[in-house]
């Protein structure tokens, strides 16, 4: 965002603020699914290792589940208590699902080795968990999903607009290949965000349709608002949706495009209370955008000038002390 990060090298004196307690780490949890074939068991292992890698540059913790002996407990039951466990915390959790998916109608389920997860039940097990949390569902017939996992403080994304889609999806490939690919930086601020990596992975999806001449079997949205109706690429120019959905539906991306896997070392050095502040005030400029057609050109600029003169006062702060992150 060219004026935020104008804004950005203001000078003006911040606000003091109180020392942070060291932060806790986000966490990346891998499920890998039951295969089916080997020749897709070898991409979702490399598509894995993909999110690894990306979570070690992030000072992440790292959870998979699906490789390695297979048994007692199952996978089913080691991504429950992998969610228990990891429920408390102000960094996000990462949960990225990938493989096959099904869909009968009723309930949308994971495939895995053993026992299958539902979206009913994962819906569940995600209950106690008050962190932000970012579902990504790389399956097919993984829309269903959004709708039932959407919620305050979630971000879901899906490789499917419905549980129709029942065809191999390879939105996954692509996700996993742009989380932490340089080139996927959008807004050119030194970090891939949760939504340029998005739309980078939902574009060359398309575009590996395009250049097939065949029929696009999968649809990916995102829903990062909490109303479980989901946003496509297609939406967006840059980084911002600059269509509106027929019911007027309030636009997803701007609580996405705040999710880091890898920060920058700019992002390193706020702490997390001006992390917090900074993501807010964020928030309030982007619903501002949304209002502008109702506002005049005074009151609207008078308030985004307010909001700036906030956000330079963070960013014009001393480094924070970023230990653990």
């Amino acid at each position: 965002m060219p004026l935020l990060l104008a804004m950005a090298l203001c000078s003006q004196p911040a606000p003091a603020t109180a020392p942070a307690s060291p932060p806790d780490r986000p966490t990346v949890i891998v499920v890998v699914g039951a295969p089916g074939d080997e020749e897709y068991g070898g991409e979702f292992r490399r598509w894995a290792g993909l999110w690894r890698s990306a979570a070690e540059k992030g000072s992440a913790a790292f959870v998979l589940i699906g490789e390695g002996p297979d048994g007692n407990p199952s996978d089913k039951d080691r991504l429950r208590a992998a969610l228990a466990e990891r429920a408390s915390g102000n960094e996000p959790l990462w949960l990225v699902l990938i493989g096959h998916g099904t869909f009968d109608g009723r309930e949308a389920k994971l495939n895995l080795r053993g026992p299958d997860a539902t979206d009913g039940e994962l819906l569940e097990w995600l209950r106690p968990v008050k962190r932000p949390v970012a579902i990504l569902d790389c399956t097919a017939a993984s829309g269903p999903f959004l709708g039932k996992l959407s919620g305050p403080n979630r971000i879901v994304a899906t490789a499917t607009r419905s549980g129709d889609e029942q065809n191999y999806a390879r939105f996954g490939q692509y996700l996993a290949e742009s989380i932490g690919d340089p080139g996927s930086d959008l807004d050119k601020d030194g970090q891939v965000s949760l939504l340029e990596s998005f739309l980078v992975a939902s574009r060359r999806t398309a575009e590996f349709y395009r250049s097939k001449s065949r029929l696009a079997t999968e649809h990916p949205l995102i829903d990062d608002n909490g109303d479980r109706l989901g946003t496509p690429a297609d939406f967006f120019r840059g980084v911002h949706a600059v269509k509106r959905a027929k019911d007027n539906a309030q636009p997803d991306g701007p609580r996405a495009h705040q999710l880091h896997l890898i920060p920058s070392d700019r992002e390193r050095r706020l702490s997390p209370d001006q992390r917090k502040l900074r993501d807010d005030l964020e928030l309030k400029v982007a619903a501002l955008r949304s209002r502008k057609e109702k506002l005049t050109d005074a009151e609207y600029f008078a308030q985004l000038e307010a909001l700036m003169i906030e956000l330079a006062r963070i960013y014009g702060s001393k480094p924070a002390d970023a230990a653990g992150r």
